[in-house]
């Protein structure tokens, strides 16, 4: 790999994507530092193990001279010391999707973009194309439970989840303008990051500039059930695969076996069936994977070798991820909003019909006003619905700009629900689900934020 710098320092280094940025620098040779207002697991736990440099608070004297620093999260504010150090003394200073164009795009670039299922499948693909020997530079948003979550190199290949959301305070553009991408796999397309995109349109018409920036040499990956993506599609003049339900769609899948402990469902493509296995839970799943198959298929992959991997793919942290596995099951899942926790309960449903809590805490977008509309039954499927004190945010002194509060999203989601309350106490809370859950019953945390330890704490427990 030519042209890597002989040392970065990494601002934020704690976040899932800026970690596994800096982990893959790491183990290229190249001496990695970071910085972070606090540390916590597994993101932490992570860095230890890789050797990774870093201590906590803002302390422009320990940077020393590397040849960029990459900024994230907590670093992206203009006001961070660490910041205004590399600016005054002039190192350059970038955002991790402006390190990921610089390093890990390839020639073929292929970016898996939706407002849901991009991180599950963009990890599949990159470890269908690892154990197929195309040896791809990658980067998830996720923490995958089966390979390293980012690696750089010499390959003509990447793969990279496109996030639509801002790149930084200062640039309110979506992170995967970034990426150059000559091969789209398009998820889902559903108004969502109200706080970024105020209306629906807003957010369809980012979608809308990634399509028709695909060349008309590239290719399009669509799922052929979703109307958003059918949407952004109808003007492209890019070759479009679909995959989904459909028997229309170019990738179909069918007769669909889901247990706890997994999928098994069958595929059909250009006349021919593959029999498919996954250990990873939920229905929604059986989408991502025919995805990843479609893509991977259609840049040549074999499909018994897409099989096989599929096969040994256990998933990613916090996806559907089993913290408790026992009397009780705890299930610790990514749904930041009412529409992604609607989708993990009647997955979660299907399979556990004793008692179902569910711990909700929303992303910032899930908080906006503009959004109560989708809470309507979003809990249709749990026995009872637990809101936290929810995590602190930076907003506006406006008033009528707020987000929702914790009592206020109770009182919104007690519209459509009987059994919902609110703790502003983490330790009331745990308690309840102590007491409450009983053999047979599933504990299902569903949010964006890590639950300040609530669910370690009710795993320890419960065992």
């Amino acid at each position: 790999m030519n042209n890597l710098p002989k040392h970065i320092h990494v601002i934020g280094i704690c976040g899932v994507a800026t970690s596994a940025i800096a982990i893959a620098f790491h183990k290229a040779g190249i001496k990695v530092t970071g910085s972070d207002k606090g540390f916590f697991p597994p993101v932490s736990t992570y860095l230890n193990e890789a050797g990774v440099e870093y201590y906590a608070g803002w302390h422009p004297e320990k940077i020393g001279t590397p040849d960029f620093v990459m900024i994230g999260g907590t670093g992206t504010s203009p006001s961070n010391p660490e910041t205004l150090y590399a600016t005054e003394h002039s190192i350059p200073v970038y955002s991790y999707p402006e390190i990921l164009e610089k390093y890990f795009i390839k020639k073929n670039s292929i970016v898996v973009a939706g407002t849901w299922g991009k991180t599950t499948t963009s990890a599949l693909l990159s470890y269908i194309l690892i154990e197929c020997g195309r040896k791809p530079a990658y980067f998830t948003g996720g923490l995958s439970l089966s390979h390293p979550t980012g690696a750089l190199s010499d390959s003509d290949w990447s793969v990279v989840e496109g996030d639509e959301y801002q790149i930084s305070i200062s640039d309110k553009r979506p992170k995967f303008v970034h990426y150059a991408p000559t091969h789209l796999l398009l998820t889902s397309v559903s108004w969502d990051h109200a706080d970024l995109y105020p209306t629906e349109k807003d957010y369809f018409d980012t979608f809308q500039k990634l399509v028709d920036g695909i060349p008309e040499t590239g290719l399009i990956v669509a799922c052929a059930d979703d109307m958003g993506v059918k949407k952004v599609l109808q003007t492209n003049k890019t070759k479009i695969v679909t995959y989904g339900k459909n028997e229309s769609a170019t990738y179909s899948y069918h007769s669909i076996t889901y247990t706890k402990n997994g999928l098994h469902f069958q595929i059909t493509a250009h006349d021919t069936c593959y029999e498919v296995r996954s250990p990873m839970l939920g229905r929604f799943n059986v989408e991502n994977i025919t995805g990843a198959f479609a893509m991977a298929r259609e840049i040549g992959i074999p499909a018994d070798k897409i099989i096989e991997a599929i096969k040994s793919f256990k998933g990613i942290k916090r996806r559907f991820e089993k913290r408790l596995d026992g009397e009780i099951t705890v299930l610790d899942c990514h749904a930041p909003t009412a529409e992604k926790a609607t989708s993990v309960l009647e997955s979660v449903r299907e399979v556990y019909t004793n008692k179902i809590i569910a711990v909700y805490e929303p992303n910032i977008g899930g908080r906006q006003r503009e959004t109560i509309h989708k809470y309507d039954n979003a809990f249709k499927d749990a026995n009872y619905v637990l809101v936290p004190r929810l995590t602190k945010l930076k907003v506006a002194e406006d008033d009528s700009a707020r987000p929702m509060g914790g009592n206020q999203l109770f009182e919104v989601i007690m519209k459509t629900h009987k059994d919902v309350a609110y703790f502003d106490d983490d330790e009331s809370l745990v308690n309840f689900l102590i007491l409450n859950a009983k053999k047979g019953d599933c504990i299902v945390f569903l949010g964006s934020h890590g639950f300040r330890g609530m669910i370690e704490e009710t795993v320890k427990r419960l065992s």
